[in-house]
């Protein structure tokens, strides 16, 4: 029997091409798992109106983790217009089957590294070495939303004295998306950031939000991040807006090491950043539970460069690396890491987006080479 049980879900889109491209790269690293095929993605949602069917999450529950590569997801109206015509109108919505895996796995920690590799052409600058914690169940895409608004959900929220000038527009023109946010779940995304900060001998914390304008949710995570921060004495906690981090990220990205946010501000921090060194072909994620873990690359699926492998791997073959390190792994997590490095470096295999012309499966057979 295999050490690991692996769910294997590939999506739709691009990944295909870069699962096909990671697998290469774990064979060559001789993972003693066994990769156990989930159906997840866009032809689901139209065939079965579920994008994300019970058997699949029926399956991971056998598995010690997962490794997904992409989806395609569309607008509410116009995922229900692509149905099979004898689904129509039976009550089936689309729900982003990765937001579900995290909310019914509570994969509640969303990591997401992004550092500049010595070589390629495509860093804003080099030293760049941030990490994303992003609490991945709550906040604005806990999926708690309206529209229209129901009658019971305002009366309970007219007793905020704002609420009362929207009723002039009257139910159905009104759509509602809450941010719920708990003192626990900041608590937990915040402590994993400066324990990660300590373990990797990270220079420093940085607590990203708004909480000058959205005082209750905002104002929460930052008095929880002084909270914690009580507790790591050895690691500087900084406080800024998610604004004024996204112009500080561009101006001086080398100045700031752990950040930490809620769910949507933690989800902007993590493209901008991935922008600062090579794009999200680079963008490695892991969703972390208390006993679980979802690891992807953070790319969509390009459904126009679907089956053509001229996607760039290295965010898949990094997400690996992540899930290695998950795993117990470390050897071999250190050894794909050199790998990629050195692929990266020498700057003579690559996909078009960093200016050469290798397919997406040469690439990861040039990485497997260097292991």
């Amino acid at each position: 029997m295999a050490t690991y049980g692996i769910a294997w879900l590939p999506g739709d889109g691009v990944g295909h091409d870069v699962m096909e491209a990671a697998r290469l790269v774990l064979d060559a690293l001789k993972l003693d798992a066994q990769y156990i095929h989930g159906d997840i993605g866009w032809e689901f949602w139209r065939s079965e109106g579920n994008a994300l069917p019970e058997r699949t999450l029926e399956m991971m529950t056998g598995t010690c983790c997962a490794l997904f590569g992409a989806i395609t997801s569309k607008p509410k109206e116009e995922a229900a217009r692509e149905l099979d015509p004898s689904l129509a109108d039976k009550g089936y919505v689309y729900f982003s089957p990765i937001v579900k895996m995290r909310q019914v796995l509570h994969l509640h920690t969303n990591l997401r590294p992004c550092k500049a590799y010595p070589g390629n052409p495509l860093n804003y600058r080099e030293g760049i070495d941030l990490v994303i914690f992003r609490e991945n169940t709550e906040g604005l895409y806990a999926g708690v939303e309206f529209h229209p608004v129901p009658q019971t959900v305002f009366d309970a929220l007219c007793a905020h004295p704002k609420m009362k000038s929207f009723e002039k527009h009257g139910l159905d023109n009104l759509a509602m998306s809450t941010r719920v946010m708990s003192r626990a779940g900041c608590r937990s995304i915040v402590t994993q950031a400066f324990e990660y900060a300590r373990k990797h001998k990270r220079r420093s914390v940085t607590v990203v939000d708004k909480p000058n304008v959205l005082r209750e949710t905002g104002g929460l995570m930052v008095r929880t991040a002084r909270e914690v921060a009580g507790s790591y004495a050895d690691i500087p906690l900084w406080e800024t807006n998610i604004d004024a981090q996204c112009m500080w990220l561009i101006k001086n990205p080398q100045d700031y090491d752990v950040l930490v946010a809620e769910n949507m501000f933690g989800d902007i921090l993590s493209d901008l950043s991935a922008a600062l060194v090579g794009g999200l072909g680079f963008a490695s994620a892991a969703n972390i539970g208390d006993n679980y873990a979802v690891f992807e690359p953070t790319h969509g699926s390009a459904p126009k460069y679907a089956g053509q492998y001229k996607v760039n791997p290295m965010a898949m073959l990094l997400t690996c690396k992540l899930m290695l390190d998950w795993l117990g792994e470390a050897e071999s997590a250190n050894r794909l890491e050199s790998a990629i490095a050195a692929v990266i470096a020498e700057h003579k295999v690559g996909t078009y987006d960093v200016g050469l012309n290798n397919t997406t499966l040469e690439v990861a057979e040039e990485v497997a080479r260097k292991l």
